[in-house]
């Protein structure tokens, strides 16, 4: 089945690509934008002074036809749709395509509604997974669940001192990926599917050129995507545990700045300075 799912995928991206895609769209995508910007949310895009934060959504508003904005996140929609109103006050904007879900949710910008193409596939790789899981999750010390909506993955709140790492190998041998970052959070996620794969998977349904695709992080949840090749940025404010990576990640430049700042920052780095200034 799983076979099925993926061979069918692909042949839709041959003979649909973007013209499929789009069709699972509530509002249309830029046409052949300059610059593809993915940006993480909780100390990337949400991180930095408040006035770096406003200065920056303004300018994403101004560019919409020409950037095409992805958030590129470990929260889940309804998450999402809370930060989009909160934050709406200071000029945060509904980007054009969402990956949430540390990577196994992928969703229209403006409606936040799942996209099947997209989804699917990871779908069935998720399949029984879970029922298989909590039986050995339930009563761990140092892991307590995080209040989630998602089919596709399992987040905890983790105590790092408490918990069993012994555990994760078990955990993985069933077919998940333990991601923990922020020394706080982990995921369980099919294995193989990440921020990383699921934005390769994205740029490939769209036909766009990596080279005009500029991504952004903090923390271990976004190493996958910079392990993609693509150009990246790790902001000021980045965890310990993933600057660690930094010397063998040739495509991705250090910002000095935080947050928003660090991603104005990076984009100049790579080149895209006559937009953002």
């Amino acid at each position: 089945m799983l076979g099925d799912t993926v061979v069918a995928t692909c042949l839709d991206r041959v003979v649909g690509g973007r013209q499929l895609f789009e069709r699972q769209l509530a509002a249309p995508l830029p046409r052949d934008p300059e610059l593809v910007l993915v940006t993480d949310l909780d100390g990337t895009l949400l991180g930095g002074p408040t006035a770096d934060r406003r200065r920056f959504y303004h300018w994403l508003a101004e560019q919409r036809q020409r950037v095409l904005h992805v958030f590129c996140t470990g929260r889940d929609l309804g998450s999402i749709a809370r930060v989009l109103q909160e934050d709406e006050p200071i000029g945060l904007a509904a980007p054009h395509l969402v990956i949430g879900d540390v990577g196994c949710t992928v969703a229209c910008g403006s409606s936040l509604l799942p996209l099947p193409l997209a989804v699917d596939p990871i779908e069935a790789r998720w399949a029984g997974l879970q029922e298989r899981l909590l039986p050995l999750l339930q009563g761990q010390p140092g892991l307590t669940s995080q209040p989630i909506h998602s089919d596709r993955r399992l987040a905890y709140y983790v105590d790092v001192e408490r918990f069993d790492h012994s555990l994760v190998p078990q955990l993985e041998a069933y077919g998940v990926d333990c991601l923990l970052s922020d020394n706080r959070y982990l995921d369980l996620l099919p294995a193989g599917v990440n921020k990383g794969s699921t934005l390769l998977t994205l740029l490939e349904w769209l036909e766009l050129d990596h080279a005009k695709v500029v991504t952004a992080g903090d923390t271990l949840n976004d190493l996958a995507m910079f392990e993609t090749g693509l150009n990246g940025v790790m902001v000021g404010n980045a965890e310990a545990a993933l600057l660690a990576h930094l010397p063998r990640l040739p495509s991705v430049y250090l910002a000095a700045g935080e947050g928003c700042a660090g991603i104005a920052e990076g984009l100049r780095h790579f080149g895209f300075d006559h937009r953002w200034d």
